[in-house]
């Protein structure tokens, strides 16, 4: 069964003014695609341990269905209600709800569990003080894959706050020792802002590691 749980809901300030603007966005007629995105895609193509996949900030994302749909449990997070809600409806809709979980939840103060997951992927979402806690929640051998807003993007998005922003280097330079980056490189601008996206794999206690190919600075 679809679970909700609420550890971090934001209330009031700022993370209560998130809540509102994304719930005003997936509310009326806002009609999701329900598409995993093709870093999400990338990832799940790779072998993994056991496990399931967290998404963060996932808004009614396509990655946890596409898991789902696999056989593989799967985690949403993120502050609206009303994006987990579509989410929740599709799931039940394709019968896949005994393995989609949602939690609400501000990501300023929410953590994910250290060595829960076989992939945690973010896209469209930066945190520099999340980062350290992903990629301590992926189990040995899985994956963490991330895409952001690179500093570049401010030139068309001057109202952006800086932080959200990945400066060069980020994430990849983040990482943990036990990392191996498989992919990080800057992609088109398609006039909404440079993002950069990065995929790395945490080495499994063995010391044995699959590779994509060569790392990308």
């Amino acid at each position: 069964m679809t679970s909700q749980v609420r550890p971090g809901q934001p209330g009031s300030g700022p993370a209560a003014s998130d809540r509102q603007r994304w719930n005003a966005r997936y509310g009326g007629g806002f009609t999701p695609s329900f598409l995993a995105h093709r870093l999400a895609k990338l990832a799940l193509s790779l072998p993994m341990p056991a496990g399931p996949v967290l998404d963060l900030a996932s808004g009614p994302s396509g990655t946890v269905l596409l898991t789902a749909a696999a056989g593989r449990p799967a985690v949403a997070v993120d502050v609206s209600e009303v994006a987990l809600g579509l989410l929740r409806r599709e799931a039940a809709s394709r019968r896949l709800s005994k393995l989609v979980a949602v939690v609400q939840a501000d990501l300023v103060s929410w953590r994910p569990r250290a060595m829960s997951c076989a992939l945690v992927v973010c896209t469209g979402y930066w945190d520099r003080c999340l980062f350290p806690s992903a990629a301590q929640a992926v189990r040995p051998g899985g994956l963490l894959g991330w895409e952001a807003f690179t500093t570049r993007a401010l030139q068309v998005r001057p109202r952006m706050p800086a932080q959200w922003c990945l400066p060069p280097g980020e994430p990849a330079s983040l990482l943990p020792g036990d990392y191996e980056i498989l992919i990080q490189e800057d992609l088109p601008d398609d006039g909404s802002g440079q993002r950069r996206r990065m995929l790395a794999r945490r080495r499994s206690r063995a010391g044995r590691n699959q590779a994509l190919g060569p790392a990308r600075s």
